[in-house]
């Protein structure tokens, strides 16, 4: 097929080179404008950007798409269909419309659960059991297409970090296949009464508050592990608690209990796993009480 990719973050690349290998001719790469970023304040293009030069493939940064020049320029492309992959610009009608077979979109939730901008997270903060991949056929609604195909994987105890890395590959083999057999396949509308919105995960929410259940906070900690990450005041320096294991212990909520850093919650207690420092790479619990001792007593904020 004549194919136009869409997509901007690292989650969006195994589709693109899935695509690629295929044998689809990808007849143009669509992504988020080149921003600013590290020391030097640098013009950076996103890794959807990076990886469609490296495969030779012609790329595309529009600020928008709402404007006629940029529609006409889509619609002169005569695709196929257009694949989307976490691309972050709103697609407008006459875009939707453009591709003979329409556009096809990895969604990383098993829709309609969790439509919008952070399904992953907001599954694990839920405590879903399952998640996966949705390959949905585009509409102007937020995650309301018809569906085409689903692929199921189990949460575990793994990390959004962990979580995203199988999805994104799980949505690349999916989509090939859904291409494979788009003229067989057999839409199904989503179940309004059990869609959720996944709202994208604000700063507010990573502080961890002690009074709250200790099985709550450690899919806190999964959820926002490795970015932003979750965190907690000790000696004024702020500490991200990437990993946790509840303890069926009870004290003062924000109390460490015992020389394991077993900290005591609204309800049991954590112990941590894994944490970090400012400006420090991820360490175990160990190593990190070796370079920063924790007396039993102490009072987390």
């Amino acid at each position: 097929m004549r194919i136009i990719f869409m997509g901007t973050p690292d989650f969006s690349v195994p589709t693109l080179r899935a695509l690629h290998a295929a044998g689809h001719e990808i007849i143009a790469v669509y992504s988020q404008p080149p921003r600013r970023a590290g020391r030097g304040k640098q013009l950076q293009p996103t890794p959807v950007h990076r990886a469609a030069e490296g495969l030779g493939l012609m790329v595309r940064h529009p600020a928008s798409l709402r404007d006629a020049e940029a529609q006409a320029d889509f619609l002169a492309l005569e695709a196929d269909a257009a694949v989307v992959v976490a691309y972050g610009l709103i697609l407008p009608l006459p875009v939707l419309q453009a591709p003979r077979l329409g556009c096809f979109n990895v969604h990383a939730s098993l829709l309609p659960r969790w439509r919008g901008a952070a399904p992953i997270q907001r599954s694990i903060l839920s405590g879903d059991p399952v998640t996966g991949i949705t390959i949905m056929q585009m509409e102007q609604g937020l995650d309301t297409g018809p569906m085409l195909a689903r692929a199921r994987l189990q949460v575990e105890d793994r990390t959004s970090g962990e979580l995203h890395e199988v999805l994104a590959d799980m949505g690349a083999k999916l989509m090939v296949d859904t291409l494979a057999d788009v003229n067989h396949l057999r839409p199904e509308p989503q179940e309004e009464r059990e869609a959720n919105y996944a709202a994208k995960i604000d700063k507010g929410e990573t502080r961890l508050d002690w009074h709250k259940p200790a099985e709550l906070l450690e899919r806190e900690t999964r959820a926002f592990a490795p970015f932003p990450g979750s965190w907690f005041e000790l000696d004024g320096e702020r500490i991200k608690l990437l990993r946790a294991h509840v303890i069926g212990v009870n004290g003062a909520p924000g109390t460490v209990l015992d020389a394991d850093f077993t900290i005591a919650c609204g309800d049991a207690s954590l112990r941590p796993v894994m944490l970090q420092r400012a400006g420090k790479p991820a360490m175990s619990a160990a190593d990190f009480l070796r370079g920063k001792p924790v007396p039993v007593g102490t009072v987390l904020r």
